[in-house]
């Protein structure tokens, strides 16, 4: 997976899963642009990377999209990959006692983030001729979890845009393709158990890990490798595809 040079944008880089995929691009020798909400934030993260151009932005406003989207093509004249990763899982809480300002906060970010995104990129990938698009769902976007309704209905909106876009687009030589992770060892992940049992927080995770039937939460790298892969030439035919990698919870009957 050869990315000598390639220009390489994503959002929600400064920790996870996005940071583990600027590494990995980086490894493979690509330009990188890299977008979060705080520069210092991202600065921090980012260290490491060299010659990375590092962007602070809200994906949820449209005028912050199109800055990231217009500095990465300013900076390196093209966006060969754009990795859609931004996002939150808000507050863990049943539906009764759910916020309007929760959902909105989960879906602004998580939905509104990625469609504005898409919409910005994908203009640029069409004046350029082709291009491939990686977007973070879950597998909260297949499955239902209790507590978490506002991201379950965000993450499985990510997926049906993810579907739509790639047809939209199939025939301008641009691929868009999903990642549907489970449970992650990063931050997030400390949070959902936060949320679950305050107070009992390795409780929690030992509960949630006994749920995967491979025992343990994915490491971030591992998602960052799917995520190269569905970028690459070595996926080349693959459009309009959403994966699960979620240590086998996919056969799980419930």
């Amino acid at each position: 997976m050869d990315f000598q040079d390639k220009v390489v944008l994503i959002t929600g880089a400064a920790g996870g899963i996005g940071l583990a995929a600027a590494r990995k691009f980086a490894a493979q020798g690509a330009k990188l642009a890299l977008v979060d909400l705080n520069q210092e934030t991202l600065a921090q993260a980012a260290a490491s990377l060299d010659g990375a151009l590092l962007l602070a932005a809200n994906v949820a406003k449209e005028d912050d999209v199109k800055y990231y989207v217009a500095k990465t093509v300013a900076a390196f004249g093209r966006i060969d990959v754009f990795v859609n990763n931004a996002g939150i899982n808000g507050d863990f809480k049943n539906i009764e006692d759910q916020t309007i300002e929760n959902y909105r906060k989960v879906l602004d970010i998580n939905v509104i983030g990625v469609a504005m995104g898409l919409k910005y990129v994908v203009a640029q990938m069409k004046a350029q001729g082709g291009g491939a698009i990686v977007n973070t769902a879950s597998n909260g976007g297949l499955l239902g979890a209790p507590g978490m309704s506002a991201y379950v209905a965000s993450k499985h909106a990510v997926i049906g845009i993810n579907k739509s876009v790639a047809l939209e687009v199939a025939a301008n030589g641009i691929r868009v393709n999903a990642v549907c992770p489970s449970g992650v060892d990063t931050q997030m992940m400390r949070s959902i158990e936060t949320n679950a049992m305050a107070g009992h927080e390795e409780e929690a995770r030992k509960r949630f890990e006994a749920a995967v039937p491979l025992g343990r939460y994915a490491e971030a790298d591992e998602i960052a490798e799917l995520m190269l892969f569905l970028a690459s030439e070595k996926a080349s035919f693959i459009t309009g595809a959403y994966y699960r990698i979620d240590g086998g919870g996919g056969a799980v009957s419930v």
